[in-house]
């Protein structure tokens, strides 16, 4: 993205203030009102470039590229061929139901990030001139009307609103995390000729940009781009060419392109069987096509487009409703449930971004409330007495952990910060007529400035050396006393100090941050760490938070990177010194090592990694670029939510995986019975009609999967649909079906005993038809996801319902007045004894098959769920290749239990 960036935008501005400012024919008075309006038009407004919404019609189109929808629309054009018109009605009828569910969803999560869009700020500080000859006046101007050239006034908490050079500066520190990353804040200054050397555009100390604030100091600067031009919305161009243009499929995308192939290549092979296999042994001709059409269709889950992106939208809306959590695109809720690692930055996630005192260290090493209490003087004298006070985050912290400390002595005078010689001092009355000078400042700058040997100083360096690997923040103190006197104190009075010690200071940890890490890893999910901060600082945040650090990764961009990242991102926790492309390689790298990747950032040089991850999140109080490029945005940066959207997405892909398991292996055995029936019966086993029936009736059944509320085995780790784990299950209780359906077939020859006993088609047609939907309702409810804990069956719930719907419509319907319209007649009543004799061993054998398959696979979520470590497979498609890990659920708080962590 770096490059992207250079390569997207001019060059910065080089040379002396006073150059930049004829380059951009403006003055230190700033522009006349004339300019300024003549500028922007020229230039048009500071605004960055919004990414454009989709029309919900627009959204309708694209929802046809979904796969099951696109085999269900090719189904329904197959059957208006055939004149199948029933049929044809019903498949297209979902799949404009599907297409409509999936559009307002998606439509409505548009919708409300619109609402959350805010310019990057209100309003801003300039000097403007009615007339050339008049006097500059500071105003507040909207930020939309900035243009290059502008100058401008910033102090503490201000927005930098646009790409500034600046002019003059006092004290002056600026936050980018929203650009690089980096927690701590950044020391500029106005410097005369500068360089960019080899730390960048960002860090170079003459030039503030847009998405950056300021945290202590006041500056003017000159504004030298706006709108397009800045660095913030090249980077938002970057994001704005939308999560559709991402070039590597999603998990759910993968999910169902695997299983649809599968069925695809099951639909195109069974029209053809049907054909030849009737017309070599029955003779029939293309009549039998309509029959061959209804069986492909008997076999395709016609409800899935419709259950899919039911149970996606009722989770998007109860994540809305219940934690303020918005799903942009619906497969994204999927995706989070089949997440095993989420990549995080540390500031503002695992940090308040902000520090705390963890010790105050004499010259020696040792523990010394003294150091903390003078360092703390210091602060409150140096806010007191500036010209401009402004608390940066360091002083603060002083002063909540020194408690009251302004009484004790005196103040005199202060030399504020400067980031230039990186010290502030303050004075204070002594004893018998004596000043105290009270410094405080980086440990180098204090130390040059101490009257100390050469080996005392390398020995105190060494001290602060260890303390900032173990990553700790370091402000040394040093203190001198001077006569009393009534003149100026300036830097030339910072010599011969005192070496007094060290403060150390630690990033202060997010309140729910280790209860939320606990929850995640009990889920199976995997968190590694990947910031722009120092690795030591890292590192001791993860530590203190309980989460295994084992080895930091330092990520290098260099050639021949990329191999050596891709084992580091197996083996490490904490990537360090991450650029936007870094974290972009390290998501790459772990998708490619087959892991479904979560990323949660906030900045705009997260954007990058946001894309390329399976699914990107972001808080509501991230930047604008930030948000357009994620899938999901949480009310706040807070792990918890993401427990919470987690769970909602394990909910919803339980849902479509019993929903799968159901259809798939029910319909399976009714198309292994229609052909082998097709082929012994001297009529067709079933009309094309009777199949549309049954097949409507179970859709309708089915339809409850997506309010059925999975086990909590289906919750206790990361949830991926596999094609090959659900083509191994479906084979397998098809067939026990299909033994069902050969059973009744034994039945019927009973029943109808006689030298013309299957010649009574209606009997036949309605004898199947019932024990069809008996047999599809007792696997309703023998095959849905998950058990409760204790292993236990759970209580039927909606699911349960359908199913005795289901059941009575197979029984009743034949016997109504719907029957002979539809070719059905009223059942012998030894018939339904001996289906009672049939349907009971083989309730009894899907009980046993279930709990004999969740024995052998103990770790999988359910039939259809595959307990593999990641990159087992990867030789096999790049959506089967998952871990699975954890035994208990994300619930918001640490879960009940102990479960194994992801390796």
């Amino acid at each position: 993205m770096a490059s992207e960036l250079a390569a997207a935008r001019p060059a910065e501005p080089e040379g002396t203030p006073l150059q930049v400012l004829r380059r951009l024919d403006s003055g230190p008075r700033g522009l006349t009102d004339a300019e300024a309006e003549a500028r922007l038009a020229a230039v048009g407004e500071n605004t960055v470039p919004e990414v454009r919404t989709p029309s919900w019609p627009l959204l309708w189109v694209r929802s046809l590229r979904d796969p099951f929808t696109a085999v269900l629309l090719c189904l329904g054009l197959v059957s208006t061929l055939v004149a199948s018109w029933g049929t044809a009605a019903v498949i297209l009828s979902l799949v404009v139901v599907s297409c409509v569910l999936r559009a307002t969803g998606e439509h409505r999560a548009d919708r409300s990030m619109a609402a959350l869009r805010e310019l990057v700020a209100g309003t801003a500080t300039v000097l403007r001139r009615t007339a050339g000859g008049e006097r500059p006046r500071a105003r507040e101007v909207p930020v939309t009307e900035l243009v290059p050239g502008d100058v401008l006034r910033l102090g503490p908490g201000d927005r930098v609103p646009a790409d500034v050079r600046l002019l003059r500066a006092r004290g002056l520190t600026v936050h980018q995390a929203a650009l690089t990353g980096e927690s701590a804040p950044v020391a500029k200054a106005a410097v005369e000729e500068p360089g960019l050397g080899e730390s960048g555009p960002f860090g170079q100390a003459h030039l503030c940009f847009q998405g950056s604030s300021v945290a202590t100091g006041t500056a003017t600067a000159v504004v030298v781009h706006t709108g397009a031009r800045t660095r913030f919305a090249a980077a938002h161009g970057t994001a704005g060419r939308g999560r559709g243009d991402r070039t590597a499929l999603s998990a759910f995308d993968r999910s169902v392109q695997g299983i649809s192939w599968v069925l695809i290549r099951f639909m195109l092979l069974t029209p053809p069987l049907v054909l030849v296999a009737n017309a070599a042994l029955r003779g029939r001709g293309l009549e039998t096509l309509p029959f061959a059409v209804a069986v492909a269709v008997g076999l395709t889950p016609e409800m899935l487009p419709v259950i899919v992106t039911l149970c996606l939208a009722r989770g998007t809306r109860q994540l809305a409703g219940a934690h303020g959590v918005i799903v942009k695109r619906l497969p994204a809720l999927h995706d989070l449930g089949a997440v095993d690692v989420l990549c995080v930055d540390k500031t503002g996630t695992l940090t308040q971004d902000r520090p705390v005192v963890e010790r105050a260290l004499d010259a020696d090493g040792r523990d010394d409330p003294e150091v903390l209490r003078w360092a703390a003087v210091g602060a409150w004298w140096t806010l007191q007495l500036a010209e401009l006070p402004a608390p940066d985050a360091l002083d603060e912290a002083l002063l909540e952990a020194a408690g009251a400390v302004g009484e004790e002595h005196d103040g005199v005078a202060a030399v504020p910060f400067d980031p230039v010689r990186r010290l502030a001092t303050a004075v204070v009355r002594g004893r018998f007529g004596r000043h105290v000078l009270v410094v405080r400042g980086a440990v180098e700058d204090v130390l040059e400035r101490c009257a100390l040997e050469p080996a005392e100083r390398e020995r105190l360096r060494e001290l602060a050396a260890r303390e900032a690997d173990a990553g700790l923040r370091l402000l040394a103190l040093a203190t001198a006393e001077r006569a009393a006197r009534t003149g100026d104190y300036t830097p030339a009075d910072e010599r011969g100090l005192t070496f007094r010690g060290l403060i150390a200071f630690r990033d202060a940890l997010a309140p729910t941050a280790a209860e939320a890490l606990r929850g995640l890893a009990e889920a199976g999910v995997t968190v590694k760490i990947l910031t722009g901060d120092h690795p030591g600082t890292a590192a001791r945040v993860c530590r203190d938070l309980g989460l295994e650090v084992g080895e930091v990764h330092t990520v290098g961009s260099g050639p021949g990177g990329d191999g050596d990242l891709a084992a580091a991102a197996a083996r490490s926790t904490v990537f360090a010194r991450c650029t936007p492309d870094d974290k972009a390689r390290v998501v790459a790298a772990l998708r490619d090592a087959g892991h479904t990747v979560g990323f949660l950032g906030d900045g705009a040089n997260d954007v990058p990694a946001l894309r390329a991850a399976d699914v990107g999140v972001a808080p509501r109080a991230a930047c604008d670029i930030a948000r357009d490029s994620a899938d999901v945005v949480l009310a706040d940066k807070d792990l918890t939510a993401i427990g919470h959207a987690v769970v909602a997405g394990r909910r919803a892909s339980g849902n479509i995986a019993s929903y799968l398991r159901v259809t798939l292996s029910s319909n399976l055995g009714n198309v292994i019975a229609m052909l082998v029936a097709g082929l012994l019966l001297p009529f067709l086993p079933m009309l094309p009609v009777q199949v549309l029936v049954q097949n409507l009736c179970f859709d309708a059944a089915q339809s409850s999967f997506a309010h059925d509320r999975p086990g909590r085995a289906a919750l206790r780790r990361p949830t991926a649909l596999r094609p090959r784990a659900f083509l191994r299950f479906i084979t397998g209780f098809g067939a026990l079906n299909a033994v069902a359906d050969f059973a009744t077939f034994a039945v019927l020859a009973l029943v109808l005993w006689g030298p013309d006993a299957l010649n009574d088609e209606a009997v036949f047609h309605s004898a199947w038809f019932t024990e069809n939907l008996l047999t599809q309702a007792l696997v309703m409810v023998l095959l849905r996801t998950g058990r409760d804990e204790g292993g236990r069956r759970r209580l039927p719930g909606p699911v349960g319902r359908a199913a005795a719907g289901l059941a009575l419509a197979g029984l009743l319907l034949p016997v109504s007045p719907l029957g002979p319209p539809l070719g059905m007649t009223g059942l012998p009543l030894p018939y339904y004894v001996l289906l009672a004799a049939v349907l009971a061993p083989y309730g009894l054998a899907l009980a046993a098959a279930v709990r004999r398959y969740e024995r052998r696979t103990p770790e999988a979520v359910g039939p259809g769920y595959a307990a593999e470590a990641p990159g087992q497979e990867a030789g096999r498609s790049r959506g089967e290749c998952r871990s699975s890990a954890g035994t208990s659920v994300f619930s918001g708080r640490a879960a009940a239990g102990r479960g194994r962590r992801p390796r």
